[in-house]
């Protein structure tokens, strides 16, 4: 006989509360930000990578006058008049979205004053030609005089194909960009992470002085824009460097620079990341090496390496992402070695070739994406081979291998602090090479290009708004998909949302927000060339990180606190004000000067968003470069230097002090 447990009973789906509710519509709300802040500005770039327009001379008819102005000669197709006069080739015919043609080229002898009449017309439907700046569509004839018809243009016809793609693989100088970047971010990757490695074992597995210290240097390059050790490596080894000798006849202006400014400015992360690693080694597996009495290096070999072998490819992957997507370095010190993100720049600032760009921005969202998707899988596994019963590793003294990892350390030390001593000392010189003497008036920006001070205070503003604004999303956003009961799907949907915007480089991103912001039929078009939209997209670029950060914190709760708060039928914003937003309070201030500090010094996402009255400090950085101003330039990155210093003591201090207040509790336990 079955027993009353065999007994099926029907499946009673949970009765959602208001409180279930009220989550469910704010993660929708953050997820409809995320989906037209970053899903829908890179379909919208995705489209425009596949349209081609072309100059279509098969549509358009023109009857040439007597200089009487009689018609007496028939009607010709453009189509027939290139043919016969040879004007325009293939390529020549090939245009972006804003192309015009005109066609004066076709008639060897016009000249605006003749007394010749054209009539004009169009013969489809389709074609569409501009006669003083005004759209004439429909098959009708119309008369202008010689002069009317010299600013008579024609305007290309769209289509949807691969002609880009095509364009873009069989041009040698676009293709080789791929190789170009590729290669620069491997060798690059190989020597950021061998670095990195013995910098992070140096603090992990020796007793030398000065870790604080040594730490602490690490984290500088963070606090600055990639353009400002391509300007550093100008001052010593351009030119007119002071140790240019050194290079034995080469050239800084390329391959080598490129490669030691992405060494500079990744090496904070792969640190990170290796130190991470590093410190969840078990000393027990130590322990079972030294009573089999295996040397130090077999150890090495067959304990650390495999325990730190997912930090190694984790830093791997994320040094290789940020070097190949990077665009402030290889334009400043970069020469005619093509990379990737700078030919976006190109295409779009210097072509003004949008659909060529986004081709470009396609392409470099490939390994990118690849980059990101194999660093998660990695993560994930690192993530699984933690152990509850891990012993934390203890460093025995040994005073030659300290020693020995002390002299190394100083030797990294001064290489990163040397890189922005030299841009300070730059930005003190009067005039470089000739007058070394030390003065101030390359502060004075108000008289350089690049948008003065008032491009300082922009950054300024930019970065405190999306501090706040940021750090109110991301959390809000990581608190509904970690908090609310059930509805897996849509959380699944939130967190691949979540994820996406590491994926997506800088350049990519603001070209994106190009194509959807900048179209007069998105009602959201009155954002573009505001403050707004550059925090939106400053917002979305750093989003994931912040969310991971917010993430990792909320799972620390423990869930016990929403089952009472509902035992005790709390509102769920009660909960979060009083209890998961002072638990969570050092992730907060990690998020808030995480984005500060990024929206200090980002270039890439901002470069094609700015206006005349949104200039900001590190975009004023690449105009004073590009306009020859580089003592200048250096100057206003020391500047955004300095102001992320003052905002990490800042951080520091009201760190202690909020805590002290609003975690009272974990003292009292």
């Amino acid at each position: 006989m079955a027993s009353v447990a065999d007994i099926p009973r029907p499946f009673v789906k949970p009765k959602l509360g208001r409180d279930d509710w009220t989550q469910r519509a704010f993660m929708g709300v953050i997820a409809l930000y995320l989906v037209v802040a970053l899903a829908l500005p890179l379909y919208a770039m995705l489209s425009k990578s596949f349209s081609t327009y072309r100059f279509d001379l098969t549509g358009y008819e023109v009857q040439v006058s007597t200089p009487e102005g009689v018609f007496e000669a028939p009607a010709q197709s453009l189509e027939a008049l290139n043919a016969e006069q040879e004007v325009f080739d293939a390529p020549a015919l090939s245009t972006g979205s804003g192309g015009r043609l005109g066609l004066t080229k076709l008639f060897p002898d016009f000249s605006f004053r003749s007394p010749v009449m054209y009539r004009f017309r169009n013969t489809s439907d389709t074609s569409v030609y501009l006669a003083n700046s005004e759209r004439h569509k429909g098959q009708e004839w119309a008369s202008y005089t010689s002069n009317e018809f010299r600013r008579l243009v024609i305007r290309p016809q769209k289509d949807i194909g691969f002609s880009n793609f095509k364009t873009y693989f069989s041009t040698p100088a676009l293709f080789r960009s791929i190789q170009n970047s590729m290669l620069i971010a491997a060798i690059s990757t190989v020597i950021t992470v061998t670095l990195a490695f013995w910098f992070a074992y140096a603090l992990a597995r020796s007793c030398m002085r000065f870790k604080g210290l040594f730490r602490a240097v690490a984290m500088l390059p963070i606090l600055v824009p990639s353009l400002l050790p391509g300007i550093a490596l100008i001052y010593l080894f351009g030119n007119q460097g002071m140790l240019r000798e050194f290079l034995l006849g080469n050239s800084i202006y390329g391959p080598i620079g490129i490669v030691i400014g992405s060494v500079f400015f990744t090496f904070p992360h792969a640190m990170i990341i290796i130190s991470t690693a590093l410190s969840i080694s078990d000393a027990r597996l130590y322990e079972a090496a030294v009573s089999l009495k295996a040397s130090r290096w077999k150890t090495f070999w067959t304990v650390t390496i495999p325990g730190a072998r997912y930090g190694l490819f984790s830093a791997s992957f994320v040094v290789f992402n940020l070097v190949i997507t990077d665009f402030g370095l290889p334009k400043v010190i970069g020469g005619q070695f093509n990379m990737l993100a700078v030919d976006i720049y190109k295409q779009v600032i210097g072509q003004q070739n949008f659909e060529m760009g986004a081709v470009v921005s396609v392409v470099l969202l490939v390994p990118a994406i690849l980059a990101f998707g194999i660093d998660r899988q990695v993560q994930k596994k690192q993530v699984a081979l933690l152990s509850a019963r891990s012993v934390v590793f203890e460093p025995k003294v040994n005073r030659l291998f300290d020693r020995i990892f002390l002299g190394y350390a100083t030797l990294v030390s001064i290489f990163l602090v040397g890189i922005i001593a030299v841009c300070q000392y730059a930005a003190l010189i009067k005039f470089w090479p000739y007058n070394l003497s030390l003065s101030l008036k390359n502060y004075n920006f108000d008289l350089m290009d690049g948008g003065g001070w008032g491009a300082y205070q922009n950054s300024l503003i930019l970065a405190i708004l999306t501090a706040i604004i940021g750090t109110v999303v991301v959390f809000l956003g990581a608190y509904m998909v970690e908090k609310t009961k059930g509805f897996e799907k849509g959380r699944a949907m939130f967190q691949m949302l979540a994820m996406l915007p590491m994926a997506v480089p800088g350049m990519v991103l603001g070209l994106a927000y190009i194509f959807f912001f900048n179209n007069p039929a998105n009602p959201l078009n009155f954002i573009y060339g505001t403050m707004i939209i550059l925090v939106v997209s400053t917002v979305t670029h750093f989003y994931t990180v912040s969310h991971l950060t917010a993430v990792t914190a909320l799972k620390q709760m423990d869930v016990e606190f929403e089952s009472v708060s509902s035992s005790l039928k709390q509102p769920f914003y009660k909960l979060f004000r009083q209890v998961t937003v002072p638990v969570s309070m050092p992730a907060i201030l990690n998020i808030s000067i995480y984005l500060f500090v990024n929206a200090m010094t980002t270039v890439s996402a901002v470069v094609f968003l700015y206006s005349t009255d949104t200039k900001l400090a590190s975009v004023a950085v690449l105009n004073m470069d590009d306009a020859g101003d580089i003592a200048p330039a250096a100057a206003m990155g020391m500047m955004i230097f300095y102001t992320n210093a003052a905002a990490r003591v800042i951080h520091a201090l009201a760190s202690q002090r909020i805590l002290r207040r609003s975690e009272a509790w974990r003292k009292s336990g």
